[in-house]
């Protein structure tokens, strides 16, 4: 069983900036302890099945004044365990090693944690994680290895999440190796230097086949590349109708291919940008503000889904925020959408329009990039269904930003970061969904070569996206993309201003 307590301070530099998880994890012998458990209803019943889960032995009094059925079974089995049925009393803490309170009344556990802090014990509080001295982590098992997950008592659902990935994840073999590594211990001989060296030399094979199985990864990757390359060779010098239907394609989708793939991973090693930086692109490359911003959003509807699938599997979906985002979100991006392509033939117009947006998104990420361990500010944003609507509408128009206006403001005012980008994230899916929609029903000329160029680049960028972001400086590359956004918007002003001039 884990004990967690809250005031500790062995903490990390990092933590003590960040004010990360403070918390410090220990293992309790409680075969050897006595522990009382106040409470024998349904809460009683789920913090006991948890002790004897991890310590079948544990001595453990149960005291309440009404005892549901399903725990007297349970405690019958056990015989550490012993039930009191009785209304609480302080003197019932005084032999006591550890309390755990699990009332439904908020009043008597208050009252319990006092007589357990006038007897120096720590204390367990369901569901009341600011009365606790240490919480119950969810523990992930095989054999003799055991593994605590806490999440500060912010997300029991996370935590039991976690333990499912984990239990599935782990080999039960894992267990064999243990009682063969302490077996081999027993028979080593010298001093605790040359046992530790002994014993690091037999365990670096984990690493190496870890190693190994990553190199194997890398080279599969590399085999398929090199196998697409070797097949376009083959065909472009032996198949004439190949190359003269690769010649015939527009050289620029070759550009928005390589554009869209970039942009693909800059998104993904810092979270955002992708819409600004492949719509300035878009604009430099001549192309009309509807079809660069249709190629976005035609390019995002993959992405955002599975991301929002993720999310909801993960649990970090905020419903109420979802439902005030999504109608008046859907409804301002269609009506972004409608009247952008409405001016379509006015894009020598609308173009430096959508500039100026794209060069205060650069501003924005720019300053974002300055502030990036800034603390968020106090109080909740209110208008969620006007931030919705607006957030729609521009990110239609300038062809993105909703991640950027939504999901900062709805940070900034006070919403929690996590449940923040997944209901943003998932809101997205159906925004960039319907911006599509209207975009392809409106536009007849559209662009092709550049939205078919972003899309299939997005595409191929998607499965190692994710996976640089935890390698690359998250500050240099929003600098690098912001300085990039501001000075190609500002070109494309000074050209609109110029000519009219």
């Amino acid at each position: 069983m884990t004990l967690l307590p809250e005031n500790n301070e062995l903490t990390t530099v990092q933590e003590e900036k960040t004010g990360g998880n403070q918390l410090f994890p220990v293992f309790l012998k409680l075969n050897e302890l006595h522990t009382v458990l106040i409470g024998a209803g349904n809460v009683g019943l789920e913090k006991l099945t948890a002790i004897l889960n991890n310590s079948p032995e544990a001595k453990v009094t149960i005291i309440g004044k009404t005892v549901i059925p399903a725990l007297m079974d349970l405690s019958s089995t056990y015989p550490a365990i012993s039930i009191i049925e009785k209304a609480f009393a302080d003197n019932d803490l005084d032999d006591a090693d550890l309390v755990i309170a699990a009332t439904d009344d908020s009043k008597l556990n208050t009252y319990i944690r006092d007589a357990a802090h006038q007897r120096k014990l720590l204390i367990n509080v369901a569901d009341k994680p600011d009365l606790c001295d240490f919480y119950l982590g969810s523990i992930v098992q095989k054999g003799d290895l055991k593994i605590g997950i806490s999440t500060n008592g912010k997300s029991p659902t996370i935590a039991k999440r976690l333990k499912e990935v984990l239990n599935e994840s782990l080999p039960a073999e894992l267990d064999i190796s243990l009682q063969q590594m302490s077996n081999l211990r027993n028979t080593l001989s010298g001093d605790f230097t040359d046992k530790v060296k002994k014993l690091n030399k037999v365990t670096s094979v984990l690493v190496e086949q870890k190693a190994e199985r990553k190199n194997l990864k890398w080279l599969i990757w590399l085999s398929i590349v090199f196998s697409l390359a070797v097949a376009v060779t083959a065909l472009w010098f032996n198949e004439p109708e190949f190359r003269a239907y690769a010649q015939e394609i527009n050289p620029a989708f070759y550009y928005f291919l390589g554009a869209g793939f970039v942009f693909a991973l800059i998104d993904g090693a810092i979270g955002m940008s992708y819409g600004v930086t492949s719509t300035t692109f878009s604009l430099s490359m001549g192309i009309p503000p509807a079809s660069a911003s249709m190629g976005v959003h035609l390019s995002e509807i993959m992405s955002n889904g599975i991301a929002g699938w993720m999310h909801y599997r993960m649990g970090n979906i905020n419903w109420r925020l979802f439902k005030l985002l999504l109608i008046p979100g859907i409804i301002g991006a269609v009506l972004g959408a409608y009247i952008l392509s409405s001016l379509e033939h006015y894009s020598q117009y609308s173009k430096p329009i959508v500039s100026l947006y794209t060069l205060i998104l650069g501003i924005v990420i720019f300053t974002k990039a300055v502030n990036l361990k800034r603390k968020r500010v106090k109080g909740k944003i209110k208008r969620i269904s006007l931030l919705g609507f607006g957030g729609g509408f521009i990110d239609a128009v300038g062809g993105g930003g909703w991640g950027s206006i939504v999901l900062s403001t709805l940070i900034a005012g006070g919403r929690n970061p996590r449940f923040s980008l997944g209901t943003v994230k998932l809101s997205r899916f159906f925004i960039a969904l319907m911006s599509s929609i209207t975009f392809i029903t409106m536009l007849n000329g559209a662009h092709w070569e550049a939205v078919a160029g972003l899309v299939l680049g997005s595409a191929l960028a998607s499965p190692i996206a994710a996976k640089i972001s935890n390698k690359i400086s998250t500050k240099a590359i929003m600098v690098s993309v912001a300085v990039i956004v501001i000075l190609i918007s500002l070109r494309s002003i000074i050209t609109f201003v110029t000519k009219i001039l």
